[in-house]
């Protein structure tokens, strides 16, 4: 046990592992207080649809050698969260089919940008490290850390003041309209911010993974746990949590930092769904 804690004292006497956990810890902090909003209505896919397009927009962003591919990956993967949100709304593509069609075709593009132009002898490698993630969390420069400190203090602020126009409209959006709440004003928000915590999130688990960082916390809220503000709390402190330990598991074991972290989420999961179950709290 001293060894181990031997070797995170030295680990974190660098500075690009520090930035790694404070980046860590506040990705996933804003996943899951808007994956329980996402969860509840019934709109927890898109997480993984706009992960698919992020991926596109990097691969554009690296054939055209963009030194800070963000500047290109985040306002395509929000106008395409807009485009997702409306096209949710059109009786004729449900929300489902608009997100398959959309993920699919941008993980297809985004692969066949990659291989027509491609920019690197280890495209392989470079693919399966944006899909899953890699040791880039690790090399995350200071300027991206304090870009990912702003864009998170500002969600969670956001989210914060307008709790209760957030709490009405996940649960109901007539009651909300006939009160004179702008839904369509609030569901557009919502879907950009997801987009915004989709880009940060990329470096830290894999554009592939990102989506699990979103629902993991909030179903697991939701197997212990029934008001909206005792999920949401839970649901954070979960998220911290798991992420904390994947990162360090994966420092001290070597493994990918991505995978470490779902597979935290998803074990800590279980544990909740027989604490449920013990505790007689079961769907």
């Amino acid at each position: 046990m001293s060894d181990m804690f031997s070797a995170l004292k030295i680990y974190f006497g660098y500075a690009n592992v520090r930035y790694a956990l404070v980046v860590g810890v506040l990705v996933a902090l804003c996943s899951s207080l808007l994956g329980v909003t996402l969860v509840l209505k019934r709109f927890s896919f898109i997480g993984d649809g706009l992960s698919h397009v992020a991926f596109g927009a990097l691969s554009i962003a690296s054939v055209l050698n963009v030194s800070n591919s963000m500047f290109v990956v985040m306002p395509i993967t929000i106008v395409c969260a807009i485009l997702l949100l409306r096209s949710g709304q059109n009786a004729k593509v449900n929300g489902d089919a608009a997100i398959a069609m959309m993920s699919v075709s941008a993980l297809a593009f985004g692969y066949l940008i990659m291989n027509i132009f491609a920019t690197s002898t280890n495209l392989s490698g470079d693919v399966c490290s944006t899909l899953f993630g890699s040791i880039s969390i690790l090399t995350l420069t200071q300027g991206e850390v304090w870009l990912c400190i702003i864009m998170s203090v500002l969600i969670v602020a956001i989210f914060v003041i307008l709790y209760n126009k957030i709490f009405a409209v996940t649960f109901d959006e007539s009651f909300s309209k006939a009160v004179g709440t702008n839904v369509n004003a609030y569901n557009l928000l919502i879907a950009v911010i997801i987009a915004i915590i989709i880009v940060l999130g990329m470096n830290l688990v894999g554009s592939l993974l990102i989506s699990a960082l979103i629902i993991f916390p909030a179903l697991s809220a939701m197997k212990l746990f029934r008001s909206f503000r005792s999920v949401t709390l839970f649901s954070a402190i979960f998220s911290v949590v798991c992420a904390v330990l994947g990162i360090l598991i994966s420092i001290l074991a070597g493994t990918p930092v991505g995978s470490t972290i779902v597979a935290a989420d998803g074990i800590a999961y279980v544990i909740c769904i027989l604490l449920g179950a013990i505790l007689g709290r079961t769907d």
